[in-house]
């Protein structure tokens, strides 16, 4: 720079464009950015004129510092302040270094600034800013602009139907990748390997398996080998569809199989429950091919081991496999981990947790949560608190199926207090609490006669945007039924039917228990009918319900009626039904009637329990 401007200051001398680009360009190289801009200042009021190529290659040497920003600033400058219009290879310049950036959004609206500039993109243009809209899965934008490249005068190569496909099938839209493929053959433009496996993958993952099975065909007639990735795909499509032989018939094709296409095959049968065939693949895999098995392998044998209930068989595969030194993973624990929890058996879990940390590995979420779930089904509550409590600790943060654990399992042993606290605290920790979530506490206050609590819930809940699902309405309406509110419970029921939720039977059923219990059979009989006319199907539990509130209330007639309904609706009466007809029978002096009752019910099939002789004996 000191040679520069010595020889700048001397007399009749001035330093030319070229001499210009030479600095510039040894400066962009180290950098030097601001004394660039600075020259670019000192060319200008010399009135030097400017070229393209200057202003590019400093924009190359800004995408090599990491500086995208600058190219668009630097174009900008160009026109508005250098007098340099750049033209279709400015632009491609710095859509290039955008796209490389990540800055695919800008690079599309810098694409529409050339567009609007009537500069015409190249072939180059296109597919750069297609692939920005398929990173940002704006793949429709990029459809489109391949159905504009003609009107630019540009065809689409190769390069340009890849980055479509590939965007295509990452989205799962797999006949619009077909139709691509076909057109991408029809222009002449050659499909590689890879083209070929996002097409067979799409096909895959839809179950289209005879499709892509053809596809593979077609690859093998255009020269094309199918690669590991290939065979993978297809492998993995016919195990997850049953046709697991079909898959042992395709590894038999493949020339050399490597680690992963075995683990696909071991994995397929042990799915399916096929072991002794899972354990022939492996035995295969290191006799004959010499491959050893990696950690992956081990975890699937050991997954069905445990599915199969063969827990000494999974343990044996877990110590054969630290034997050989194959390092178990998390996974590896973690199915150990979730097996020993779902039997019960806790203090394994805690063993295999003491492992896990033996080998510098850490418990995940998912498995934190399943050993407080299976602490409070065995009762052992403070220790699930203490887990809990560990988490942080363990630099493990509690998720909304965590505090969901701790919550119901602190309202079943009816510390609903504790679990209060808990879901103020999860709040406080920026967890959402979710509709199983609130509906936990509101249950728990409505099992105590807790009514006003728990609507002061719903309200939380309907403030906070967790829906009210069937489940929260169901609870609700039983809550009010056994308070004796059972024109609210009503009110209620038909919120539920605004709200768009098809009630169930088991709602249905809710409401006809409680208006029965609280005298309101009539109200019970006339819903029961009104709901068949909006498609709910009484069950056999309606009609039970029915036929005893009608009976308590004297109406056995009616009650009688009632059992000869249900048997012309299709549906078979159980042993509560005949149990209550009969104590009714029995209690207003029938007894006869409900000897006659038992006969035919023994003709269709009835098995009398105790409480059915009890019954009877009391009433002799």
């Amino acid at each position: 720079m000191e040679l520069f401007s010595w020889t700048g200051s001397q007399k009749g001398y001035r330093h030319s464009f070229d001499v210009y680009q030479v600095l510039i360009c040894k400066l962009g190289a180290h950098g030097e950015f601001k004394k660039i801009d600075r020259l670019l200042m000192q060319m200008k009021e010399e009135g030097i004129g400017f070229r393209e190529s200057l202003f590019i290659s400093i924009m190359r040497d800004y995408g090599k510092a990491g500086l995208p920003g600058q190219t668009t600033r630097l174009m900008l400058e160009m026109r508005n302040v250098f007098s340099c219009e750049p033209t279709f290879k400015s632009f491609n310049v710095v859509l290039e270094i955008l796209v490389a950036a990540y800055c695919h959004k800008v690079a599309v609206n810098v694409f529409y600034d050339m567009l609007s500039r009537r500069i015409s993109p190249t072939l180059f243009t296109f597919g750069v800013v297609m692939k920005a809209f398929c990173a940002v899965n704006e793949i429709d934008s990029a459809l489109s602009l391949l159905r504009d490249m003609t009107k630019h005068g540009c065809v689409p190569n190769s390069v340009i139907y890849q980055t479509l496909i590939h965007a295509l099938s990452k989205c799962s839209r797999v006949n619009e990748t077909l139709q691509l493929l076909e057109e991408m053959l029809l222009m002449g433009c050659i499909p590689d390997a890879e083209t070929f496996n996002d097409v067979i993958l799409g096909l895959c993952k839809f179950d289209r398996i005879n499709e892509a099975a053809k596809m593979v065909n077609r690859m093998l007639i255009r020269g094309f080998a199918p690669d590991d990735i290939t065979y993978g795909y297809l492998m993995n499509g016919l195990c997850k569809i049953g046709r697991v032989d079909a898959a042992k018939d395709l590894f038999s094709r493949i020339p050399k199989p490597n680690v992963v296409i075995f683990n696909t095959l071991i994995h397929g049968f042990v799915t399916h429950g096929r072991l002794d065939d899972a354990k022939s693949v492996l035995s295969d895999m290191v006799t004959s091919h010499g491959i050893v098995p990696d950690v992956c392998t081990v975890n699937s044998l050991i997954d069905g081991y445990w599915k199969k209930g063969l827990v000494g068989l999974a343990l044996e595969v877990f110590r054969d496999m630290r034997k050989k030194g194959c390092k178990p993973n998390v996974y590896s624990y973690t199915i150990l981990f979730d097996g020993f929890c779902k039997l019960g058996l806790i203090d394994e879990a805690y063993n295999v947790l003491n492992n896990m940390s033996a080998d510098g590995l850490k418990l995940n979420t998912v498995g934190f949560n399943c050993l407080i779930s299976a602490s409070f089904k065995a009762n052992r509550i403070p220790e699930a608190i203490d887990i809990f409590r560990e988490m942080p600790r363990k630099g493990c943060k509690p998720d909304v199926f965590t505090f969901n654990s701790m919550i119901s399992g602190l309202c079943e042993v009816d510390n609903i207090e504790h679990a209060l606290w808990l879901h103020r605290d999860m709040i406080s920790e920026g967890v959402v609490a979710n509709t199983v979530t609130y509906n936990t506490l509101i249950n728990a206050f409505l099992r105590r006669g807790e009514i006003k609590e728990a609507l002061k819930l719903v309200n939380e809940m309907v403030f906070q945007g967790s829906p009210l699902d069937e489940i929260t309405y169901n609870g609700l309406i039983k809550g009010l039924c056994n308070a004796g509110e059972v024109d609210k419970a009503r009110s209620l029921f038909e919120n539920m039917l605004r709200d768009g939720l098809v009630p169930s039977s088991i709602s249905c059923n809710i409401l006809i228990n409680g208006l029965c219990r609280n005298g309101m059979v009539e109200e019970a009989v006339e819903f029961q009918t009104e709901m068949v006319h909006r498609g709910s199907t009484p069950d056999i539990v309606t009609f039970n319900t029915l036929i005893n509130g009608l009976c308590r209330a004297g109406r056995i007639g009616d009650g009688l009626a009632m059992f000869n309904k249900l048997q012309a609706e299709g549906i078979s009466p159980d042993t509560v039904t005949y149990n209550t007809l009969m104590s009714w029978l029995c209690k207003t002096g029938f007894v006869d009637d409900a000897c006659c009752l038992l006969d035919e019910g023994i003709e269709e099939g009835f098995v009398p329990n105790v409480r059915t002789w009890s019954t009877l004996l009391r009433s002799l």
